[in-house]
């Protein structure tokens, strides 16, 4: 896992990509601290990073998009997956690379507050707080972007479907304000994702009785709780759309509160797209 590490870290850094993160990465957060902490005046590190989290929609494909695309349109891959190393090892190598150069910003970063403390009262805990949840929310794009990359050969459809995500993710909240509240509803679109879960089962394991089955459970499943107990349906969409609002739980961070269940959720947010990386090389390496 080591060696994988650093032949990322390599990589990112003999190319322009690495650099090319860093260098928007502080550009934005510098510019939003000059104009919230030194022009405004707001003794506050957190609301400079209040406005820098929009630019993950750009940052994060820049930063994601070649680290499996690349090995898979150049077949590498195959080399790389016949090798000793399990494919765990070389999945968390490669994201331990994608978080370290993300790391790399965030410890520059942890100066500003610092440096604020020069010119007046600044509360550190609010600030690193905020700091914290940023990093945690910017890991777990990197863990989606990941993912995403590890679907395709191509790196521009990887940027273009991880930008989609990280858009999609900034914007749910207002998507769920729109969305109907009744029961039935939420019933049959509970009963189309299930079946979009059995699509995608089907596409990793190719088993037709296994997606049939689960197809049948759920189904099944969400009827009876239908006629059984509708209520349980009242805003459920809105509830389920609430969960991948992975911003709203930032919010916390940015109002100086560290709250458990926030880091529990990030950190599972990283680990089933992790998880779900690994599954799907495994998929691609026994077909």
């Amino acid at each position: 896992m080591l060696a994988i590490y650093k032949k990322e870290m390599r990589s990112y850094f003999n190319s322009i990509i690495g650099w090319l993160f860093l260098g928007f990465f502080l550009l934005f957060v510098g510019l939003y601290h000059y104009l919230y902490n030194m022009y405004y005046g707001y003794a506050n590190f957190a609301y400079a990073l209040s406005g820098v989290y929009i630019f993950f929609i750009l940052l994060v494909p820049m930063l994601t998009m070649r680290i499996m695309a690349e090995e898979n349109k150049q077949k590498t891959d195959q080399l790389l997956f016949t090798s000793p190393i399990s494919i765990t090892k070389i999945i968390v190598g490669k994201f331990l690379a994608l978080i370290s150069i993300f790391g790399i910003g965030i410890l520059i970063i942890c100066i500003y507050p610092l440096s604020l403390s020069r010119y007046g009262t600044v509360n550190m805990k609010w600030s690193y707080a905020a700091i914290m949840g940023f990093f945690l929310l910017g890991a777990a794009y990197m863990a989606i972007g990941l993912f995403i990359s590890s679907m395709t050969e191509s790196q521009a459809l990887a940027a273009v479907l991880t930008f989609i995500t990280v858009i999609v993710t900034l914007f749910v909240d207002g998507i769920a304000s729109i969305l109907p509240t009744d029961n039935k509803t939420a019933w049959l679109f509970f009963a189309v994702v299930a079946l979009l879960i059995t699509l995608i089962t089907y596409l990793l394991m190719k088993n037709v009785v296994v997606s049939g089955t689960i197809a049948v459970v759920l189904e099944a499943a969400l009827a009876v709780l239908y006629f059984v107990h509708p209520a349980f349906y009242d805003g459920l969409i809105v509830k389920v759309f609430g969960w991948f609002s992975v911003i709203a739980r930032y919010d916390d961070f940015s109002n100086g509160v560290l709250n458990i269940s926030d880091v529990v959720y990030y950190l599972s947010v990283i680990t089933l797209f992790v998880f779900l990386t690994i599954q799907s090389i495994k998929k691609r390496r026994w077909s």
